[in-house]
């Protein structure tokens, strides 16, 4: 028989997930997202999601955990911080810190399989599932709801504690809890990364429009980057991080202890000549477990070319 003792079995959820090496734990009722419904609809319909056409699926389970977990009663929410302890280079081809090390797909999968194994053994038989960037889950709209941060005006959730890189992951179960509740906004007047991002990516406070973004256009967009955007990339050709780079709340980041997502000692050593004459061998020996790897080494081979190309003022 499982304690029906909400604020129990609440804390025990929280102590768990520091057992389990998670740096935050947030929780919030399983329940429609009214409001963040409204806005990703807008988003939608303004065609900000580019070519992402994965986007307009499962539009009600997006919005409803109830509808992707049936019976759930509880959402979860987790952060895990990647900063690095060393920064690559800023003057050769750059990649997202997150992908320094490990896929974190399969890193924080398996913390959360355990996490799950540890709430059966303390609580008893629950039901759920586990989630970290891989379903239709409106992750960072969850982990503001449960008091983890608040969303920035780059749209990247953001603590006050240390910033804003964190993965975030979810495990969704139909074990109520004692819910948490939503911080304040605290980005008052800055606008350090909407001044700051170099394709005016950012249209208003939270909206990002993707197909301006780096990030979209170095990852997700399956063709090459349009020519408008030539000495505008700054080196990125996988992800990027200017907006989180200038938001003054990162001045507080402290690097992640999780040695997985250690940069990988041969990509410290990639000056940019070694990028532009990346071959496929070195390509699956340095990104082999990396979420790098996801784009595959034709993707990136364009970027770097597109990257480089700008870099060096050729058109």
């Amino acid at each position: 028989m499982i304690d029906s003792n909400i604020d129990k079995n609440a804390q025990i959820i929280h102590n768990l997930a520091r057992k389990c090496g998670f740096d935050y734990c947030g929780i919030s009722k399983a329940e429609e997202l009214t409001n963040d419904a409204v806005n990703l609809e807008k988003w939608l319909n303004k065609g900000y999601h580019g070519k992402m056409k994965w986007m307009e699926n499962h539009f009600e389970k997006r919005i409803d955990p109830t509808k992707l977990v049936p019976d759930s009663k509880s959402v979860i929410s987790l952060l895990y911080n990647y900063y690095p302890n060393t920064n690559l280079d800023e003057h050769n081809l750059r990649i997202s810190k997150y992908a320094y090390g490990n896929d974190y797909h399969f890193v924080i999968k398996d913390k959360l399989k355990n996490f799950m194994n540890l709430i059966q053994f303390e609580i008893g038989h629950v039901n759920g599932r586990v989630f970290v960037d891989t379903a239709p889950v409106l992750d960072r709209a969850w982990a503001a709801k449960s008091g983890l941060g608040w969303i920035g005006k780059n749209s990247m959730l953001i603590t006050k504690q240390k910033g804003s890189f964190y993965f975030i992951a979810e495990i969704i179960l139909d074990l109520e809890l004692k819910p948490d509740y939503p911080t304040t906004d605290h980005c008052g007047s800055c606008t350090a990364c909407i001044d700051a991002c170099p394709t005016d990516a950012i249209i208003e406070d939270k909206v990002i429009d993707s197909n301006k973004c780096i990030s979209y256009l170095t990852i997700e967009l399956n063709e090459q980057i349009p020519s408008s955007f030539k000495d505008k990339m700054e080196g990125w050709v996988f992800g990027c991080d200017i907006c989180q780079d200038v938001c003054p709340w990162n001045r507080f980041s402290s690097a992640s202890k999780e040695n997985q997502f250690k940069a990988h000692p041969k990509l410290k050593e990639l000056h940019e000549n070694e990028w532009t004459e990346l071959t496929e061998v070195v390509f699956k020996d340095v990104f082999r477990k990396s979420a790098v790897k996801r784009a595959g080494f034709m993707k990136l081979s364009e970027n770097i070319a597109f990257s480089s190309s700008t870099n060096n003022g050729n058109e």
